[in-house]
């Protein structure tokens, strides 16, 4: 019979082992806290789309959109004052939702939400922007009273114009592909249907 001594060295070294395979097993307990995990379901910056063409333009579209309304705000006094009125809601309209868009695009927030096509999103915004500023800079032009600041945002105002004109021409671009190449996709699983179907009802050779 073993002694107590033995009994209790024996314990001693199996609880030591016990501890070593403990440490060394791939599911011992962790003491990571909860809330260190990534809260915003994986958002990051998306760097890539800064660096491309509707990403710069988007840039440059809010910075300019935000110049323009500086501008207008600055002027103290006006008579009429409609054609200042419309220049400064149109400028600070396009610079929020040209922002948000941005924050989007830039954030990858439209892949969460894909039921919302946001080609034909972005290109009904640029196409509106275009309009309305074209429009409102024109009002400007023909009635101001010649200071700084209105002939300062009747200028910022074509520029950036020409700059939602030319983000509107590209995502009509970008939408007529998205179009086109999901039609070709529809009607790509239309034939493969058709063939599948055909060919459950042929009778088969290896069976004649």
């Amino acid at each position: 019979m073993r002694t107590t001594e033995e009994t209790e060295g024996f314990d001693g070294e199996a609880s030591n082992t016990s501890m070593i395979s403990g440490a060394s097993s791939p599911y011992q307990p962790t003491t990571e806290p909860v809330h260190s995990r990534n809260v915003l379901g994986g958002i990051v910056c998306d760097v890539e789309y800064l660096k491309s063409y509707f990403g710069i333009l988007k840039l440059v579209e809010v910075v300019l959109s935000l110049i323009s309304f500086i501008c207008i705000e600055t002027i103290m006094m006006c008579s009429p004052c409609g054609g200042v009125y419309f220049f400064e809601f149109v400028s600070c309209s396009a610079f929020v939702v040209t922002g948000v868009l941005l924050l989007i695009f830039c954030l990858n927030i439209h892949t969460k939400v894909p039921h919302i096509n946001w080609s034909l999103t972005d290109l009904v915004n640029t196409g509106a922007s275009t309009l309305f500023f074209f429009l409102s800079s024109l009002v400007l032009a023909c009635i101001n009273h010649n200071t700084g600041a209105e002939i300062a945002a009747v200028i910022f105002g074509f520029l950036v114009t020409a700059v939602y004109g030319i983000n509107a021409f590209l995502a009509v671009r970008r939408w007529r592909r998205g179009t086109g190449s999901q039609g070709a996709a529809q009607t790509s699983e239309y034939i493969r249907a058709r063939t599948a179907s055909r060919g459950e009802v042929e009778p088969r050779p290896e069976l004649a």
